[in-house]
């Protein structure tokens, strides 16, 4: 029998602190993430996981 893993990463719903535009992005990110509103920066990549810059609204399975 073989295990299968689940993967670590997650897609994050997030809330602009400007706007408050709400927007789905990836808890892994690898370059800026910007609201697609007003162009606030909402997540910056750390090599791992992001570092999440605004309010966390869910974590979507």
């Amino acid at each position: 029998m073989e295990l299968i893993t689940q993967p670590r990463s997650k897609f994050l719903r997030v809330k602009c602190n400007d706007c408050g535009n709400e927007q789905v992005i990836f808890g892994c990110a690898s370059t800026v993430v910007k609201c697609l509103v007003c162009g606030r920066t909402l997540a910056e990549p750390t090599g791992g996981k992001a570092k999440i810059l605004t309010k966390i609204v869910s974590v979507l399975e």
